[in-house]
């Protein structure tokens, strides 16, 4: 699996430093991606964020979210995932700074 960033070049919305997809490189899902991830400056203190691919609904007009890559039993699957984005915006960002 590959971490693709896209930078959030617009500055909108407020927060947003990029996009992240995961290419699968092997395995049954070999040639897929998985679209829809989010990295975000915390809005307290310092530190990143990373929001998971969501289908908002709507239920008596409250306007609610259903979350599309949750974990099986291991709740730590999803703060693996977290730090692999992570990591690799930080790397991301490094390659920037080195360019420029």
């Amino acid at each position: 699996m590959v971490v693709k960033i896209t930078p959030n070049d617009k500055g909108s919305p407020a927060g947003k430093l990029a996009d992240a997809e995961l290419h699968f490189e092997g395995g049954d899902l070999q040639g897929m991606k998985l679209v829809g991830f989010a990295v975000w400056e915390r809005r307290t203190g310092t530190g990143r964020n990373v929001t998971f691919p969501a289908r908002a609904y709507s239920v008596n007009g409250e306007r609610r979210s259903f979350a599309l890559l949750r974990p099986m039993d291991d709740s730590g699957s999803q703060d693996r995932v977290r730090d692999v984005i992570l990591h690799a915006y930080a790397e991301f960002e490094a390659q920037a700074a080195v360019s420029s």
